[in-house]
């Protein structure tokens, strides 16, 4: 079953544009999200319109953050992004005949609705700066393994 990515890569990107001291073209951040440089400048471009990325044109342009890091949460990313699905999974049919199968249903959508609420509400509590305390944690345990090895 195919999971919706977008948010995931969407993270990976901005983290590595806020690493950066200048703009990132979209060829090198399609590379960065193993995708093609129309679907970075797409997503980009719904990321711009929220105000999360700005873009220049020309031989030194490419993309920037233009948040605060810290004010930038992944509820708003997720939004950004046209709310894709959270759940892979779902109903066998959404208008079944069967009463059974209508139980089913009712719980699962329930079960999916509820889930689903809690995650987008801790989307809310996690910003971009969360994540790059996160990665920055990472890499220097990395560093420390590194040169004891």
């Amino acid at each position: 079953m195919k999971r919706d990515s977008r948010l995931s890569s969407v993270l990976h990107a901005l983290l590595h544009m806020a690493e950066q001291d200048g703009p990132l073209t979209s060829e090198t951040l399609a590379q960065c999200m193993h995708t093609n440089p129309v679907v970075v400048r797409r997503t980009m471009g719904l990321l711009r319109e929220v105000g999360i990325v700005r873009s220049a044109r020309g031989h030194t342009g490419g993309w920037t953050i233009a948040a605060d890091l810290k004010t930038v949460t992944l509820r708003q990313l997720h939004e950004a992004l046209g709310e894709p699905a959270v759940f892979a999974i779902g109903n066998r049919n959404e208008m079944p005949e069967c009463l059974v199968e209508q139980s089913v249903n009712s719980v699962l959508d329930d079960a999916f609705a509820e889930a689903e609420a809690l995650l987008l509400k801790r989307f809310e509590n996690v910003t971009l700066a969360d994540l790059a305390t996160e990665f920055a944690r990472r890499h220097a345990q990395w560093r420390t393994e590194r040169t004891l090895s």
